[in-house]
C-alpha cells in the first residue's frame, strides 16, 4: 500500500474534470443558503442542550465561539483550495492533490462520518421534535416505534431501550432522498424556502425569548468542574466545543458543490465565509437565550428549545407549536444538504476509481447520481433508526475535525508545491491560520470522550480494509501491470 501514498492527483487533471456533466445552477445567494441550510440543524436545536447539560452549562456559548474560531481557520483554507480546485469532492479532492491517495481515501472515508452520520443525527433530532409536536396536539406515537433501540449508558457503551426503530427518523430521510433525485434546481429551490423559514423561527425565539431570560440561570456561567476532565469547568467548555463542532459542517459541504456552481472560483470561497459568519452569530445568540430561559441541566432532551420556551411561561406558549414546525423544516433542509454533499463526494471518488462506478452514473434527464443518492439515503435512514443522537453527534464531530485538520495542512503543502498556481482567493497569514486550525481541531479531537476515539479507529480500520481490497487496485492512478511481465506504467505526476 506504500505506493498508493505517493499517488498524487494532478492539479491540471482536477481542474479539467471540473468541466463535466453536472449542471451549473448555483449562484452566490443559493450557495450561501445551502451552507446555512446544512449547518443550522441539530447543532443548534438539539446538541446545544446536550452540550450545556453534560459538559459546559451556560458557557456552551463560549464553546460555539471556540468551535467557530477553529472553523474560521479551516474555512479560510477551504476557500483557498476551492478557488484553486473548483471540483466536487471537498476535502477528499484537496488531499488527493496534496498528500496522496491513501490519505485522501482516509479523509473521504471520514467524510462519511461527517455527512452521512450528520444526516442521521439531524433525523433523530427531527423525530424528537416531531413527536413532541404531535403530543402537543394530543397525538401520542407508540414508544416502540418512536426511538432508537439503543442508548448511551453511563459507562459509554450501548444499552437496549426496548424500542424497535425510530420510524419518523427513517421516513423523513427517505423522503428527502427522493427530493434530491429530482435534480439540483428543484432541491435548491426547496432548500432556499426552508432556510429562510428556519432563520425566521430562530430570530423569533431569540428576539422574544430575550425578554424572558432569567440571568440567575447564567450563574455560574462556567460551572465548577465535577472532578473529571470534560465534566464542566473550562475542560468541559472545550469538550463541548468538540461536541458542537459538528454544527459547523455545512460550510465545507459547499466545496462539494463546486461543479454545480456558476462561478465556483469566486462564489465558493465567499459563500463559505458568509455561511460560517451567519451561523456563528445565530448559534451564540440561541445558546445564550436557551440557557437563560431554562436551567441548563434540564436541557438534555431531544427537544431543548421546547423546554426553554416552556420556562418562559404563558407569554410565549403560542410560540412553541410555531417553533416546532420551523424546527422540523429547518432540520429537513440540513438533512437535504448533507445527503447532497455525501452523494457528490461518492460521485468524485467513483470517478477516481476508488469505489464502484455505479456511484458516478448520472441520470439522463436530471444529471444527478441517482444510485449514489439512494445508497446514501438508505444507509443514513438505517443509522438514524437504530442509534442514539449523543453517539451520532460525537462520531460526526471527530470525523469533521479530522478532515478539517488535514485540509489545513493541505493548503500549506500547496503553498510550497505550487506557489505560482493561480488562486482566486488566498488565505491571509496562511501559516498562522492553518497551524491554528490544525492545533484547534487536534485539541478538540483529544477532548472528545475516549470511546469516540475507539469508534474512529475501528471506522478507519474498516475503511483501510475496503481501500486495500478494492480502491488501491482499481484507482485510475494505479500502475498498469502487463501480462508479459513488463514494468507497470508510472502513475501520473502531480503539478
Amino acid at each position: 500500500m506504500s505506493n498508493s501514498f505517493m499517488r498524487l492527483k494532478p492539479l491540471a487533471s482536477l481542474q479539467h474534470e471540473a468541466d463535466n456533466d453536472l449542471q451549473r445552477h448555483l449562484g452566490l445567494g443559493s450557495l450561501t443558503l445551502m451552507g446555512v441550510g446544512a449547518t443550522i440543524g441539530a447543532g443548534i436545536f438539539v446538541l446545544t442542550g446536550t452540550a450545556a447539560a453534560n459538559y459546559a452549562g451556560p458557557a456552551v456559548a463560549l464553546s460555539f465561539v471556540i468551535a467557530g474560531v477553529a472553523c474560521l481557520c479551516a474555512a479560510l483554507c477551504y476557500a483557498e483550495l476551492a478557488s484553486m480546485l473548483p471540483c466536487s469532492g471537498s476535502a477528499y479532492s484537496y488531499v488527493y492533490a496534496t498528500m496522496g491517495e491513501a490519505l485522501a481515501w482516509a479523509v473521504g472515508w471520514s467524510l462519511v462520518l461527517e455527512y452521512l452520520f450528520a444526516t442521521s443525527t439531524v433525523a433523530v433530532g427531527w423525530s424528537g421534535y416531531f413527536s413532541a409536536l404531535l403530543a402537543s396536539a394530543g397525538v401520542a406515537m407508540p414508544e416502540s416505534w418512536n426511538g432508537p433501540p439503543f442508548h448511551m449508558a453511563a459507562s459509554g457503551g450501548l444499552e437496549a431501550t426496548g424500542a424497535i426503530v425510530n420510524l419518523p427518523a427513517v421516513l423523513i430521510v427517505l423522503a428527502l432522498g427522493a427530493v434530491l433525485t429530482l435534480g439540483i434546481r428543484t432541491s435548491n429551490r426547496m432548500n432556499a424556502a426552508m432556510v429562510l423559514l428556519k432563520i425566521a423561527v430562530i430570530l423569533l425565539v431569540v428576539g422574544l425569548g430575550a425578554f424572558y431570560v432569567k440571568t440567575a440561570n447564567w450563574t455560574p456561567f462556567v460551572p465548577p468542574n465535577a472532578g473529571a476532565y470534560g465534566q464542566f469547568g473550562w475542560t468541559g467548555v472545550v469538550r463541548a466545543a468538540g461536541v458542537v463542532f459538528y454544527a459547523y459542517i455545512g460550510f465545507d459541504m459547499l466545496s462539494a458543490s463546486a461543479q454545480e456552481a456558476k462561478n465556483p472560483r469566486r462564489d465558493i470561497p465567499l459563500s463559505l465565509l458568509f455561511a460560517l459568519g451567519i451561523c456563528t452569530i445565530l448559534y451564540i445568540a440561541m445558546s445564550l437565550v436557551m440557557t437563560g430561559l431554562a436551567p441548563y441541566r434540564e436541557l438534555n432532551v431531544p427537544h431543548p428549545v421546547y423546554v426553554a420556551i416552556a420556562h418562559a411561561g404563558p407569554g410565549l406558549a403560542w410560540l412553541a407549536p410555531l417553533t416546532g414546525v420551523g424546527v422540523l423544516i429547518g432540520f429537513s433542509s440540513a438533512m437535504l444538504m448533507c445527503l447532497y454533499g455525501q452523494s457528490r463526494i461518492f460521485y468524485r471518488m467513483a470517478l477516481d476509481g476508488l469505489i464502484p462506478p455505479a456511484f458516478s452514473k448520472l441520470s439522463e434527464a436530471r444529471r444527478v447520481p441517482v444510485f449514489g443518492t439512494w445508497f446514501v439515503t438508505v444507509c443514513a435512514a438505517a443509522v438514524a433508526g437504530i442509534l442514539p443522537i449523543d453517539l451520532l453527534g460525537q462520531l460526526v464531530s471527530i470525523g469533521t475535525l479530522f478532515a478539517f485538520a488535514i485540509v489545513c495542512a493541505g493548503v500549506l503543502v500547496l503553498r510550497r508545491a505550487a506557489p505560482d498556481r493561480p488562486r482566486a482567493f488566498r488565505a491571509p497569514a496562511v501559516w498562522p491560520v492553518a497551524l491554528t486550525g490544525i492545533a484547534a481541531c487536534t485539541y478538540m479531537m483529544v477532548s472528545l470522550p475516549q470511546g469516540t476515539w475507539v469508534r474512529l479507529i475501528v471506522w478507519l480500520a474498516i475503511g483501510a480494509a475496503v481501500y486495500g481490497c478494492y480502491g488501491r487496485k482499481r484507482s485510475k492512478l494505479a500502475p498498469v501491470t502487463f501480462a508479459d511481465g513488463a514494468d507497470p506504467a508510472p502513475a501520473a505526476a502531480n503539478l
